[in-house]
């Protein structure tokens, strides 16, 4: 196979000085297997030392001579397409945001794995417990939820509780005589130990 020709016009003592400034480690050692090539080493122990393969150096030089130093960085990843449909995610969030009904769910907040199930029943998309807390955190939900409020709760009841009920302690005084600290028990001596036979 006919070794690529790097055409960009850079010193490999410009690339070697880019590199040990660079901060993803992934493109440093793009760089350096560049500037190494460049300085004339072999393609293979160019690509060795950067800890890639020769046609993987190749890949490199090729992109390095069409798009320059920056062709030498990860291009962004757009991930995996969402499962759910846009109607869907609709729903879902009104599911989210509603809450369950304590009724009809048995539940006073939804757990990843009754939004899961309610996915997959739904929607049709089985995913995992874990994949619906990243759904959740992608559509803008927290993971924090406030307290539940029982259905029975009355405020003015719990109000007139906090009047009639007296404090636990005594208010401090500090005219209040100190008294020393109790000390129990005495000093032990130590004995002696004896081996089992």
């Amino acid at each position: 196979m006919a070794r690529v020709e790097i055409t960009r016009g850079i010193e490999a003592k410009e690339l070697r000085r880019m590199g040990r400034l660079e901060k993803s480690g992934r493109v440093a050692a793009r760089k350096f297997a560049i500037a190494n090539a460049l300085d004339g080493m072999s393609r293979e122990t160019s690509a060795q030392l950067a800890g890639m393969d020769r046609q993987v150096l190749r890949d490199w030089v090729h992109r390095f001579n069409a798009e320059g130093v920056e062709g030498l960085r990860d291009r962004p990843r757009s991930g995996r397409r969402c499962r759910i449909t846009e109607e869907d995610k609709k729903k879902f969030c009104q599911v989210v945001e509603a809450g369950p009904d304590p009724k009809k769910d048995k539940l006073t907040r939804w757990r990843q794995i009754d939004l899961r199930d309610w996915l997959k029943a739904e929607c049709g998309t089985n995913y995992h417990k874990r994949t619906v807390g990243k759904l959740l955190k992608r559509f803008g939900y927290s993971h924090i939820s406030t307290r539940a409020v029982h259905p029975q709760n009355d405020p003015a009841l719990l109000e007139d509780f906090k009047k009639s009920s007296s404090p636990t302690s005594k208010p401090h005084s500090p005219t209040a005589l100190k008294t020393k600290k109790l000390s129990s028990g005495s000093k032990t001596k130590r004995g002696s130990v004896k081996k089992a036979p």
